[in-house]
């Protein structure tokens, strides 16, 4: 019996095409766990698998989707059984392995979380891996000391998918939350996830020759790197902490050590790909009870399949904002 997903493929001239098509269910790959897909959504890695170059993809043809959330269909392995509520990001499913832009997905029982209590498959979807990416963020900060009170946590790329989860947990959670974006019409968004000062992107976008300015943050999530970040880190309270999250403004660090020697900053590297099991668990119970669903609700935008090629492109020119929801069954 067939069923439908979004394929991408490259032909002899190099040139990369994506649309919908059936397909049956022997194609999909090796796994314990079939997994009837629900929802997925748009992250920027699955941008460049869709992209003209195909980006991240290995072999052809190819289904993106680096994230999905679904019911079990069949299942080898004891912890899961058919009518199981899943949902999986990361494991670069979606990049090497075929991912969640389809009606069914096969993978390894050890890629795969329980669906928390209280969130549905599509609100497991709006956070993604970019919301599960800004709660370990907020993890990490909070397990180096950060608490409300302690003064502003910046967010930079704030009206992007991790920005804009990490703006709205921080804000429940009780932190004042400042938040940096170079698109003055998403001020009313960013405040309404939360956000209590705007920061214009231009007022720190550029490295400066003095490695430390005044302690202004008690803590970032950090999205943008490059020179966003290495002035940032000038601008840290003593003993606070940036946790790096993104690369949207490079890869390079133009910064010195001295924000690390003198004032005990802490630079966290915050990779949500290769996690083991146990921390995703915590931080997707972390995420049903600390994200604010009714704010989840106000990032979402919807999608079909064939949406997602026309997105994919608008995700890696910085044209999204929030959390895409694509509902693969639509």
């Amino acid at each position: 019996m067939s069923f439908n997903a979004l394929v991408v493929d490259k032909d002899e001239a190099g040139a990369v095409s994506a649309g919908v098509e059936a397909i049956t269910e022997d194609r999909l790959p090796e796994g314990d766990v079939t997994v009837a897909v629900e929802y997925s959504t748009l992250n920027y890695k699955d941008g460049l698998c869709l992209g003209s170059g195909g980006g991240l993809v290995r072999a052809w043809p190819h289904v993106p989707g680096i994230d999905f959330a679904g019911t079990v269909e069949a299942s080898s392995d004891p912890r899961y059984a058919p009518g199981d509520k899943v949902v999986l990001t990361g494991w670069r499913v979606g990049e090497v392995r075929w991912g969640g832009y389809a009606q069914k997905a096969r993978v390894m029982a050890d890629w795969l979380v329980p669906l928390p209590q209280g969130l549905t498959t599509r609100d497991a979807m709006a956070v993604g891996t970019a919301g599960f990416t800004a709660m370990l963020a907020v993890m990490a900060l909070e397990d180096h000391g950060l608490k409300p009170g302690n003064g502003p946590v910046l967010v930079t790329g704030a009206a992007g998918g991790v920005g804009s989860v990490a703006t709205a947990i921080l804000a429940k959670l009780g932190h004042e939350v400042a938040a940096v974006t170079g698109r003055p019409e998403t001020e009313a968004y960013l405040k309404g996830l939360g956000a209590s000062r705007i920061v214009a992107r231009e007022e720190i976008a550029e490295t400066v020759k003095r490695p430390l300015e005044s302690e202004t943050w008690a803590g970032c999530v950090d999205a943008v790197g490059g020179a966003m970040l290495a002035r940032v880190l000038g601008q840290m309270k003593y003993g606070a902490s940036v946790a790096a999250v993104g690369l949207a403004g490079g890869a390079a660090l133009p910064a010195t050590v001295v924000p690390f020697l003198l004032r005990a900053v802490n630079l966290l590297g915050i990779d949500s790909v290769m996690r083991p099991y146990e921390d995703r668990v915590r931080a997707w119970s972390r995420i049903a009870a600390d994200l604010p669903m009714d704010k989840l609700t106000g990032m979402v935008v919807p999608a079909r399949l064939a949406d997602l090629p026309e997105l994919g492109k608008a995700i890696l020119a910085g044209e999204v904002r929030g959390r895409v929801v694509v509902d693969v069954n639509a």
